[in-house]
């Protein structure tokens, strides 16, 4: 990746962060995408013992639903059974296309199970997002925020091997952060604190081409 653009597209990856600490939860909840490392993540925070029981939520959205013909949810259960995790440890929620439908189908489906606490895994540059519609959606349950541990490298990586190539990779992260903003003006997301050095590089990759995720 070109220096200069390696340098916008960090400012945005660190904002969109929320590094917040883990803590023992009822139930982990794998958001669907197109990162497989989501149920990677999940697997590994359940054989931690963060949570004994693991949902993943996700038909196919606006990146999948080119890519595969299966649910995203189903793809990410197959992978934690591969990794050990008990079939009768796993729920699944396999109609929804976005954020919003994840969480309100996650929520129907946890309903009157004494789920108070969550695990929310998400790809990395979703994590302020996910904070933010659960705020709106799903105020009353305590969510802890968390994603793949992988720096930006790791990451590209990963996704041109699952067939998203870094140039997408970038617009997609460009796209979630201009969500940030437009989503809370929409009442999706609870406003979220920009500092003008985010706003600078989101700026910046859109100056350079990285506009196919945008909205308007």
């Amino acid at each position: 990746m070109d220096s200069t653009v390696y340098s916008h597209v960090k400012v945005l990856w660190d904002y969109m962060h929320m590094n917040m600490p883990l803590q023992k939860a009822d139930c982990i909840v794998g958001f669907g995408c197109y990162n497989e490392e989501i149920a990677t993540r999940a697997a590994e925070l359940y054989h931690a013992g963060w949570a004994p029981k693991i949902l993943f939520s996700g038909g196919l959205g606006r990146n999948t639903q080119q890519m595969w013909t299966r649910s995203e949810a189903e793809r990410f259960a197959d992978i934690a059974l591969a990794q050990g995790v008990p079939q009768a440890d796993i729920l699944i929620e396999n109609r929804s296309t976005n954020t919003g439908e994840n969480i309100l189908f996650t929520k129907e489906m946890l309903a009157g199970t004494g789920v108070n606490r969550i695990i929310g895994i998400h790809k990395p540059f979703m994590e302020r997002r996910l904070y933010a519609a659960m705020k709106v959606y799903w105020p009353e349950m305590d969510c802890i925020v968390t994603s793949p541990q992988e720096d930006i490298e790791t990451y590209i990586r990963l996704s041109e091997a699952q067939g998203i190539d870094e140039k997408r990779v970038i617009e997609i992260l460009a796209g979630d952060f201009q969500r940030i903003d437009v989503y809370a003006k929409k009442g999706y997301q609870i406003p979220q604190p920009i500092p003008d050095s985010a706003w600078a590089a989101f700026h910046a990759l859109a100056a350079l081409g990285y506009t196919a995720e945008l909205i308007g």
